[in-house]
């Protein structure tokens, strides 16, 4: 019996619809998250749904990159993988705790800080794609990195140092997903619904990150809340 010969373009295919399917379920679930009511039952169901679906989308955006030898997009792929690993975790554990997830949280943005600057320095980044989306990933996760080290120190964060560290790396993921759909896939939206409205929804996120974070860190709306945001 003569296996059949294994094709990397198919397997790609295949992963693209399930990123596809992710990708669409992630961006209704974010949005409903984001205007739902904190802590409440919605909210909590939304976020669940939009965690599941970004895992699906990030890990499989991360099959076709490497499948199609994609730099840029499977270190993308793996920063949204981090992120919604350790915003769910930022919620879950007890106040001041930190263990061997956190410690690896650190190592992985370390790492993906590290191997888009170099990608970038080396010049890999796909075709058509500005070097500097290499940097700018690269920034990110060295700030997520550094972030992750002073939790570590502190070892934890409680109150609404947890939420804002919850709420930034959900927001980001968000713009992520929606940045890459509503700008970096703009070719296949039908044409009449094309223009420059299409910023809007791909900046909402952060729109909606910056106006949290201001209302968690300087106000006292979240001084008492619930581990779960």
């Amino acid at each position: 019996m003569t296996l059949p010969a294994f094709n990397p373009e198919s397997l790609a295919q295949a992963a693209l619809v399930l990123h596809i399917g992710g990708g669409a379920v992630s961006l209704v679930s974010g949005f409903a998250a984001l205007a739902a009511p904190k802590g409440r039952r919605i909210h909590r169901g939304a976020g669940t749904v939009f965690v599941l679906a970004m895992l699906v989308m990030a890990l499989f955006a991360v099959v076709v990159a490497l499948l199609r030898n994609q730099p840029l997009n499977t270190i993308a792929g793996a920063f949204t993988l981090y992120l919604i690993g350790t915003a769910w975790l930022a919620v879950r554990r007890p106040d001041g705790v930190v263990g061997r997830p956190e410690r690896a949280g650190f190592l992985i943005a370390a790492a993906i800080a590290v191997a888009s600057f170099l990608v970038g320095w080396n010049g890999l980044g796909a075709d058509g794609v500005p070097v500097a989306a290499l940097y700018v990933f690269s920034g990110l996760a060295a700030l997520a990195a550094a972030a992750d080290l002073s939790m570590l120190l502190r070892r934890g964060v409680t109150g609404p140092a947890r939420i804002a560290r919850h709420l930034w790396r959900m927001c980001t993921a968000l713009f992520i997903a929606s940045g890459s759909f509503f700008l970096g896939q703009a070719d296949e939206i039908p044409e009449a619904l094309r223009g420059p409205h299409l910023f809007a929804p791909a900046l909402l996120p952060l729109a909606a990150l910056l106006f949290w974070m201001i209302r968690v860190r300087f106000t006292r709306a979240f001084k008492s809340v619930p581990a779960t945001p």
